[in-house]
């Protein structure tokens, strides 16, 4: 499927239009209902016979209320007056102790949509048990395991399996070019000559477009092959350097070194249980009054790398450290990417 149309689907659950919200049910428990997941993973609608991506803050679904529906399996209502049923099996939880699932069946169709629970739902849900723990829960006589939300492999934290990957020429997150986003955003923000840091900078595409900008940029990434074939082919630019370097031992010398971190394609490989590491390190070394300018992807994928994530979850682990000064999804991304990409520009906070 290919199509250019977005919906919006607020935190409540609600889609909107042009930033009002939807209040025709019919509407929107039909829009629900018409949910697909394509092949690369993004959520899709039905909308006067059109297909529709859905740029959803949250989750696809909200589960607002829940009901035994049998021993192994629960009954949601969602927005709009949307039902689903869901096996207690497939569940999982996140950093933020939010219990998540994936649908069985959906307006009695058979399909499988992630869903999050309200706190409401969630209430309603424990309710239900038995009793739970950090990682478990018991319902129905049954103990059931809660694994993480999100998940990834440790083999990928090894710079042997990035390193592979390039000789390979197995690199999907490689756009061959900087990511178009920038010759769009970079003129609307106005940014002066900057000390700007790329960590994870793979081929170093994005690192050699703001070099030739005039910025000063450092392009750190995991991968000795990476940086031999960064430097093969950008190694020209005199204000772009280029280190093999590991994102979570940066030198004591780089705090508040630089004026903008650039994050493209290393916050969805590193394992989520780093990822607020990761934010620390931005914070460490940007200077007073620094940014961070983020073009994220936001889609239900739990495994990899990349592992997926949310708008939710950005902001939760954002918002302590930095202030937001633009959050869009973006709409002019590559055909694989479209309908999965958000980019932020952000100010460092002074705690």
């Amino acid at each position: 499927m290919s199509t250019d149309r977005y919906v919006t689907l607020d935190e409540e659950g609600y889609f909107a239009f042009d930033g009002k919200r939807v209040s025709d049910e019919t509407l929107g428990r039909t829009m629900i209902e018409n949910y697909k997941i394509d092949a690369d993973g993004r959520l899709t609608t039905t909308l006067n016979d059109n297909d529709a991506y859905v740029e959803y803050f949250d989750a696809p679904l909200l589960g607002r209320h829940v009901t035994m529906a049998g021993k192994q399996h629960g009954e949601l209502d969602l927005s709009y007056g949307a039902k689903a049923t869901f096996a207690f099996s497939a569940l999982s939880l996140d950093e933020w102790d939010r219990i998540h699932g994936v649908t069985e069946t959906l307006g009695g169709r058979k399909t499988a949509i992630p869903f999050v629970f309200t706190r409401h739902g969630q209430t309603e849900f424990f309710e239900l048990l038995e009793s739970f723990d950090d990682d478990s829960i018991t319902i129905a006589g049954q103990r059931i395991e809660l694994p993480p939300w999100l998940t990834s492999s440790e083999v990928s934290e090894q710079p042997g399996f990035w390193t592979d990957h390039f000789k390979a020429s197995d690199t999907p997150w490689d756009l061959g070019e900087a990511h178009p986003a920038l010759a769009v955003v970079l003129p609307q923000l106005k940014i002066p000559k900057s000390r700007v840091l790329v960590l994870g900078s793979g081929a170093g595409h994005d690192a050699a477009y703001l070099a030739k900008l005039g910025h000063l940029v450092t392009a750190v990434d995991f991968s000795e092959e990476a940086v031999k074939r960064s430097q093969d082919k950008y190694g020209n630019l005199e204000n772009l350097n280029f280190v093999r370097g590991d994102a979570f031992n940066l030198p004591e010398k780089w705090t508040g070194e630089f004026d903008m971190i650039l994050e493209h394609t290393c916050f969805c490989a590193v394992s989520p249980e780093k990822r607020n590491q990761l934010i620390k390190v931005w914070r460490r070394v940007l200077q007073p009054g620094g940014h961070l300018l983020g073009i994220f992807f936001v889609h239900e994928k739990r495994s990899g790398p990349p592992v997926g994530g949310s708008e939710w979850e950005l902001r939760q682990r954002l918002k302590a450290n930095f202030n937001f000064l633009y959050w869009t999804r973006w709409h002019l991304s590559p055909e694989r990417r479209k309908g999965q990409e958000l980019v932020v520009y952000a100010r460092k906070k002074e705690l």
